[in-house]
């Protein structure tokens, strides 16, 4: 354990940092805390951005991680609105956009993501807008509204989150995919044809395998020299790790982001790194970037654990979530490699999906499961088991999830 003196900096007030910091008071940690967040509000939650936040059915206060006393009680110091511009790894200070040096004993980086951009002609239009903090959700929330038309540039999770969100709000949605597929890097064929076909149903003008020539003041055109009109338009086309400090101090990776192990530790001894900045180590041994809530939230746990001088928490089974209309989409696992796809009852008989992912000794490698809350929660237990199950009882709507999920 750290001497009472020590100062833990984290920058980066998003899930991670404002995780971290929670983490290392109850962990123990009898130093300092210093949280830095870029942003001028109370760290909040972000998944709600897309879906309620644009809907009008959330507020600020719903959307804080804390309430503003958690962090005095706590004492962790906040300073909203602070920017770090540069890390000084042998002096172990902070350069803020002030001009100010703020010593460290220990860093964790929890930088976060910044949406990907793309050179195309017009994409830095006014009607252009991304999505990744709530000033982007508030400028995106006044410019949908009935009878507006929003077109989305690609058909991954943000993208189909705020397409369903503009057609609650009565807005003409169309949603550009160069793929052929919706959500193709992140869902199996079987997901993907499920969530395409609700979006269909609901009105959304879904064009595949399209590229895109130019973004006009009042369109997109298209390769084949299509318009589709818009007042609006969303770049949803991914997420780039935020490393640029990281990268000036010689942490990043040259592809992006932050190697970490599964402690959270950079290479250097006295830099923690956690969230969507880091690329971590996955299932299977390998490293990627994960970008989701549980994962961040795993991430600080494991940093603020090291530092304490605690255990690091076994790996936890990874997850995800979207709400898009009525579909409560929940995916457990990494499908990626799967050897078979198992799906659990009949997919036409409504609004409902469960897929089963199972590696080549016959365990549950992911589950995708929409509306199918008992599917997801009893793959999770499965995939934490990783012990074989046979397909056929798995498909069997008769079969007892539960008795399959039992140590």
């Amino acid at each position: 354990m750290e001497p009472a003196t020590a100062r833990v900096v984290i920058i980066g007030a998003g899930h991670a940092g404002s995780n971290a910091a929670a983490f290392l008071r109850q962990y123990g940690w009898p130093g300092e805390i210093i949280l830095l967040g870029e942003e001028p509000v109370l760290p909040y939650h972000r998944p709600p951005l897309s879906k309620a936040w644009l809907k009008g059915e959330a507020t600020a206060e719903s959307l804080a991680l804390r309430p503003a006393e958690f962090y005095g009680k706590q004492h962790v110091t906040l300073h909203l609105g602070t920017p770090a511009e540069a890390i000084d790894r042998g002096a172990k200070t902070l350069r803020l956009a002030g001009g100010e040096a703020l010593a460290y004993d220990h860093l964790i980086l929890a930088t976060g993501a910044r949406a990907r951009r793309i050179p195309l002609p017009g994409a830095d239009l006014p009607l252009v807008h991304t999505l990744r903090n709530a000033a982007d959700a508030d400028r995106l929330k006044a410019g949908i509204g009935p009878g507006r038309r929003v077109v989305v540039i690609g058909a991954g999770w943000i993208g189909l989150e705020v397409a369903a969100s503009a057609r609650a709000l009565g807005a003409a949605a169309t949603v550009l995919e160069a793929q052929d597929r919706v959500l193709a890097r992140v869902a199996s064929p079987a997901l993907s044809a499920f969530v395409d076909a609700a979006h269909r149903r609901r009105g959304v003008d879904l064009r595949l395998r399209v590229g895109i020539e130019a973004i006009e003041p009042d369109a997109v055109r298209l390769a084949d020299g299509t318009r589709i009109p818009a007042d609006l338009v969303l770049l949803g086309v991914g997420a780039v790790a935020e490393d640029a400090l990281a990268r000036a101090a010689g942490l990043a990776e040259p592809g992006g982001g932050i190697r970490v192990d599964g402690s959270a530790r950079t290479a250097d001894p006295a830099i923690h790194a956690i969230g969507d900045c880091t690329i971590r180590p996955l299932p299977g041994g390998a490293m990627g970037r994960l970008e989701s809530v549980p994962s961040a939230t795993e991430q600080a746990k494991q940093a603020a654990a090291d530092l304490c001088g605690r255990p690091v928490p076994a790996p936890e089974v990874c997850w995800f979530w979207s709400d898009q209309y009525e579909l409560r989409i929940q995916v457990a696992g990494l499908a990626q490699g799967a050897a078979q796809g198992v799906v659990r009852g009949d997919p036409a008989a409504g609004d409902r999906l469960a897929v089963f992912h199972l590696d080549a000794a016959g365990a549950v490698q992911a589950v995708e499961a929409v509306n199918a809350a008992p599917e997801f929660m009893a793959g999770k237990r499965l995939i934490a088991l990783g012990r074989p199950v046979p397909a056929a009882r798995l498909a069997d709507p008769a079969t007892p999830l539960a008795a399959l999920a039992t140590a």
